[in-house]
């Protein structure tokens, strides 16, 4: 038998956002005890993992995207063709490509990747 436990936080776990202190603080915290859960679960061989999403296409990443179009007067497109070329892939995110790392988390061929901090995020995160 085996488990899995998998949360999805945010990027902001390694390199915080700025004007999100409440939000980085929470998802700091939530990540410690993931890494707590893992050092106490690996016994009955469950593992416990996070997934760190940066931007991604959603509907909350479109409102994000428009409420700063407006305050900067700017198209929105421009908003998110400069958040796109932030992220070395020159890309914002789909979907399906962190709930891609979350399957691969879930599956058996990450039987042995417990405790850990996942981005996926295009290689936007500056950190190791």
């Amino acid at each position: 038998k085996s488990g899995r436990i998998i949360n999805i936080i945010s990027t902001s776990v390694k390199q915080p956002l700025n004007g999100l202190g409440v939000s980085n603080t929470v998802r700091a915290a939530v990540a410690n005890w993931a890494k707590t859960l893992a050092n106490e679960l690996g016994k009955y061989n469950i593992t416990v993992n996070n997934v760190l999403p940066g931007a991604t296409n959603t509907g909350r990443l479109k409102e994000i995207i428009i409420d700063k179009a407006k305050k900067l007067k700017i198209e929105d497109s421009k908003v998110e063709n400069q958040m796109a070329n932030q992220v070395p892939l020159k890309r914002i995110g789909e979907p399906i490509e962190v709930a891609n790392a979350v399957y691969f988390l879930a599956s058996n061929k990450a039987s042995y990747i417990s405790g850990i901090n996942l981005p996926v995020d295009g290689g936007r995160t500056k950190s190791l």
